[in-house]
């Protein structure tokens, strides 16, 4: 007769030593998360570091209201939207907040190095900006709508993560061995890095050239990136949430789009947060380099 680990309930540890099987109630607990574009309740930013809180880190949200302000829903109150995150804190957990337009060059940089500097370091970063509007078709796109896209949909969260694996902590690469293999790193933290993207290689976007030309860049390069910082013990990974109602989904869309959704109902916030944030948990060491979809069953056939 043979058993194995999940027969047993018991899991096996660093030198394969075996150990109870457990799920710690805070796995964020004395870590620093960044997370951009924090800057609406109704928003995936704001439900991630709200989910971040909840698991006990502290957290750094960054907020950039013009760009709300532009868009047909509107701002929101910045001081609101900190004080929801805040219910949220755990024990010595705190949380800052920093305004800037990641599209002005060095802004991705100082975001980086003025949270690093207010927290004493970052052990995870979530690049959760994008830019909505303007945008259009092929016919009508230009060379402007086309870099404004590119600056804060791709541009910044490159940069972005740049400047998060330069922090110290983090193991410097390692040369490979003398055989062509690796070495692995010889000490240095755990960091993780999410960027976002959008169901751009599973179906259209419809007037929404520059947005899917920017997403698709950041959903190929994640992998190339992640070889790069694998050494350095940081993940890298990237998730489209699919579908989610952030507060611009009229009545009309609900009823014109029900039967492409599992019951009938849109992504919310929290749906995207529960798997971003576990990402950058040690359960999810072991993943990095996927382009992950997470769009509850969203059948793009069904009309």
């Amino acid at each position: 007769m043979t058993t194995d680990a999940h027969h047993e309930n018991r899991s096996v540890g660093p030198g394969g030593a075996a150990g109870p099987v457990g799920r710690d109630p805070l796995p964020l607990a004395g870590r620093t998360v960044l997370v951009t574009g924090v800057s609406r309740r109704v928003g995936i930013g704001h439900a991630i570091a709200c989910r971040a809180a909840d698991y006990g880190a502290s957290v750094v949200a960054h907020h950039y209201r013009p760009h709300d302000a532009a868009q047909p829903w509107g701002a929101e109150d910045v001081e609101a939207v900190m004080a929801s995150i805040r219910t949220h804190l755990v024990g010595p957990a705190r949380l800052i907040d920093i305004p800037a337009d990641l599209a002005t060059p060095g802004e991705p940089a100082r975001v980086v190095e003025q949270a690093a500097a207010a927290a004493g370091h970052l052990d995870a970063l979530v690049c959760n900006q994008a830019m909505s509007s303007p945008d259009g078709p092929l016919s009508e796109m230009t060379e402007a709508v086309l870099d404004a896209h590119w600056a804060v949909d791709a541009r910044a969260s490159i940069l972005l993560a740049q400047s998060f694996a330069a922090q110290e902590g983090f193991a410097s690469p390692a040369p490979a061995a003398s055989g062509g293999s690796r070495r692995q790193p010889a000490g240095g933290g755990r960091g993780a890095i999410v960027f976002l993207t959008s169901g751009q290689g599973l179906g259209p976007l419809p007037g929404e050239i520059a947005y899917t030309a920017a997403k698709a860049a950041i959903a190929g390069v994640t992998l190339t990136i992640s070889d790069e910082l694998i050494d350095a013990g940081i993940t890298v990974n990237t998730v489209n949430p699919g579908p989610v109602d952030t507060g611009y989904v009229t009545q009309a869309d609900h009823e014109a789009t029900a039967a492409m959704f599992p019951r009938g109902r849109w992504g919310e916030p929290d749906d995207a947060a529960r798997l971003i944030t576990w990402l950058l948990t040690d359960e999810a060491r072991w993943i990095t380099g996927q382009v992950i979809n997470s769009e509850g069953g969203f059948a793009r056939w069904r009309r």
